[in-house]
């Protein structure tokens, strides 16, 4: 599939993209707590990716938003209007589900212009928007087709041109590219990125794919158990996680033992500052990502390699340190090719503040 370019000259941006707010939200099912006084709020505009583990409660969130589900107790304020009485084909919300849920018996057009006949617009008017939307996704040439005779990616595209259809001032996506193929996916959210920027519509996207949420939000929520861990933008989060859950969560971490010394720890021989605060009691870890373990080759190293992964400038290793510790390391391809499975190196963590978590028992 070939990344849109389409322009969307003809496309009205959303009329008024709006304030999203949960606050002290909850849901319960039985004995199970989906959402548990979930606050967060999304800005006009932005795309916000709803980030977490099966069952954290991102799906739950966005279908009580979306009206599909009812909440226990708190509120969901839409520029500052509670919407908790307001049936969902009222609420202004366009939703793209995983599954399509295009209608199998109806064209794409058909399929696009579906919403506006719901809501009594004449013939001519909903010829005109469907045509508008497919430019907008790149499928003018599939008017007239029907979703069997469309791959994945094509009916996905339709589903998200439905969901404008209506110039919504949010936009819900409920893990809309889980079900295809990783290039078909790479590609898809590209075009849902550059289209949610041109329409500038308030988005909320779930995902449990960390790379999804990283590279296409402008902030992501991370949910666990229910409760927002973090709410940051790609880089911070990344760079700077408020939690232990958030650090192994998003991007890959080590775990590496480490000892109190003073206000911070000692690892790997050296003394760190600690970025946050030192459990009070139990035995510790310092959670670092690759990029910012050091090796160098050295004949009685206290690390040995025993792994190694190629992922083209870069290759990742595996060493294992004394007590049995692996640790993952980002080097230069030319650099790494100094040190084959087998050889030792010396390690070091960058002199800087390190997050550190009790070590699980």
């Amino acid at each position: 599939m070939t990344t849109v370019t389409a322009p969307v000259a003809d496309v009205q941006p959303a009329p008024g993209s709006a304030t999203v707010e949960f606050r002290s939200l909850r849901r319960s099912f039985g004995a199970t707590t989906a959402l548990d006084g979930l606050n967060l709020t999304v800005h006009p505009g932005e795309l916000l990716a709803l980030l977490g583990p099966s069952g954290c409660g991102k799906t739950t969130a966005l279908r009580i938003l979306a009206g599909f589900e009812q909440h226990d107790s708190g509120q969901v304020l839409v520029d500052g209007e509670d919407i908790t009485r307001i049936p969902a084909h009222r609420r202004d919300a366009g939703m793209v589900f995983q599954s399509y849920s295009l209608f199998p018996h109806l064209t794409a057009a058909d399929n696009v212009a579906f919403g506006l006949r719901m809501r009594g617009a004449g013939k001519a008017e909903r010829r005109k928007r469907a045509k508008e939307l497919l430019e907008l996704v790149g499928l003018p040439q599939h008017a007239d087709r029907y979703p069997h005779q469309m791959s994945g990616g094509q009916q996905q595209r339709i589903a998200l041109a439905r969901a404008l259809a209506l110039q919504p001032r949010v936009l819900l996506l409920d893990e809309p590219l889980s079900a295809l193929d990783a290039k078909v996916r790479l590609n898809l959210r590209e075009e849902i990125r550059r289209l949610q920027q041109e329409l500038a519509i308030t988005t909320l996207f779930v995902t449990h794919d960390q790379e999804e949420a990283l590279s296409m939000a402008d902030r992501v929520a991370v949910l666990r158990a229910g409760r927002l861990e973090q709410c940051a933008t790609p880089s911070e989060l990344y760079a700077r996680p408020a939690t232990a859950f958030v650090a192994e969560f998003v991007g890959t971490m080590s775990r590496i033992p480490a000892v109190r010394a003073g206000d911070g720890v000692e690892v790997l021989g050296r003394r760190h500052p600690v970025d946050g605060t030192v459990p009070a009691d139990g035995q510790l870890d310092v959670l670092v990502r690759p990029e910012n373990v050091t090796l160098v080759p050295a004949l009685h190293g206290r690390a040995q390699v025993v792994g190694a992964s190629f992922l083209g400038a870069v290759t990742r290793l595996t060493v294992r340190l004394a007590d049995g510790t692996e640790v993952k390391a980002d080097l230069a391809t030319e650099l790494a090719a100094g040190l084959p499975v087998g050889s030792t190196a010396d390690i070091a963590l960058p002199d800087r503040p390190v997050l550190v978590d009790r070590r699980a028992s």
